[in-house]
């Protein structure tokens, strides 16, 4: 019996098969090239990424100045306070140990030393009233201050620094373009008579998934 050759049928299916072999192969380059760009996003925003942490106490001694002209001379690993009665004056010896600069945005204060492990809310920051920078892989320094003698938190806040207790400041920054946002927990501990140790407790990343 002779059997005849149906040719339709056959580049039909070759067809059909090479088709499907070139959606194997481009589904393949186009995943391979979505990893390629994720590696090089991931790449470019690691090299714009701050990451504050607290100075060496062998740093240089800063002079950081305020809107009323006056001004905390702060040294390496340490936090500098002072209560006036129509100002509560802070700073704190930093250093970016990141590969971006970083740009400071917001702080909270706590009359206390906050051991929480939780995030603190965006929206209970206070926003700073100068853009701060610190460079990477360099030296710098946050400011904050209280200046309302009614308002209950500078009541708080005088009533825990002239008993020398414990205190707690977050940082909110990100880089040196807005993103990347993360907060620093800095502990500011008594050492002496007006000498404040400060050392960084807990970092939360805003923007991208917490490494924990």
């Amino acid at each position: 019996m002779i059997v005849a050759t149906d040719w339709v049928t056959i580049s039909a299916l070759a067809t059909a098969g090479g088709t499907l072999v070139l959606a194997g192969a481009t589904y393949m380059a186009v995943r391979s090239a979505n990893r390629a760009a994720r590696v090089a996003e991931r790449t470019l925003l690691a090299g714009l990424r701050p990451l504050l942490v607290t100075s060496r106490l062998e740093d240089a001694v800063q002079k950081v100045s305020f809107a009323d002209e006056r001004y905390l001379r702060v040294e390496g690993g340490r936090a500098a306070i002072e209560v006036h009665d129509d100002a509560i004056l802070m700073a704190i010896s930093i250093r970016n140990a990141g590969a971006g600069a970083a740009l400071l945005h917001g702080w909270r204060f706590y009359p206390e030393r906050n051991l929480s492990g939780d995030r603190p809310e965006l929206d209970s920051f206070t926003r700073l009233t100068r853009d701060i920078y610190v460079p990477a892989r360099d030296l710098g320094f946050w400011q904050g201050t209280f200046r309302d003698p009614t308002a209950p938190e500078y009541a708080e806040a005088k009533g825990a620094i002239e008993a020398g207790d414990p205190l707690t400041v977050d940082v909110l920054y990100g880089d040196h373009e807005g993103g990347q946002r993360t907060i620093t927990r800095f502990g500011i501990l008594p050492h002496s008579d007006r000498v404040w140790l400060a050392s960084a407790a807990r970092y939360w990343n805003v923007d991208r998934d917490d490494p924990r």
